[in-house]
């Protein structure tokens, strides 16, 4: 058996009338309890439309001028890091393609241990294997 799905649609007196009871101070949770309201965020949508305020637990930050100063620098600075980070790894990307290349050309690995044991080893004299 198919169920029904019920649609609810809200006139516009009755959205303002939550909407002025929210202003007046009830909650939202208990407008939806009282008036059967499904949606999470249909009463906060109703009163960013309809309320003269908004809603009244709206985020405000206040800063002195040197918090912003310092917040607009770790913002920027945040940027450059970025922007770094996209170019290492593309460098990163570009060498291990070139060693890839390399490696197949010679048909040999090239590996960081032994370039690091070459590097490590006196000069004129043999590695130990």
């Amino acid at each position: 058996m198919v169920q029904k799905v019920v649609v609810k649609r809200y006139s516009i007196a009755f959205k303002q009338q939550v909407v002025k009871e929210y202003e007046a101070g009830a909650s939202i949770s208990e407008l939806r309890a009282k008036y059967g309201i499904g949606g999470s965020t249909t009463i906060q949508k109703w009163v960013a439309e309809y309320g003269r305020e908004g809603l009244r637990h709206k985020l405000l930050v206040i800063q002195s001028p040197e918090e912003q100063n310092q917040t607009k620098m770790l913002k920027e600075r945040i940027g450059q890091l970025e922007k770094l980070v996209a170019q290492l790894s593309l460098d990163k990307l570009m060498l291990e393609s070139s060693l890839a290349e390399a490696e197949s050309r010679l048909g040999e690995d090239v590996k960081k241990n032994s370039a690091a044991k070459s590097l490590s080893a006196p000069a004129g004299q043999p590695e130990a294997q």
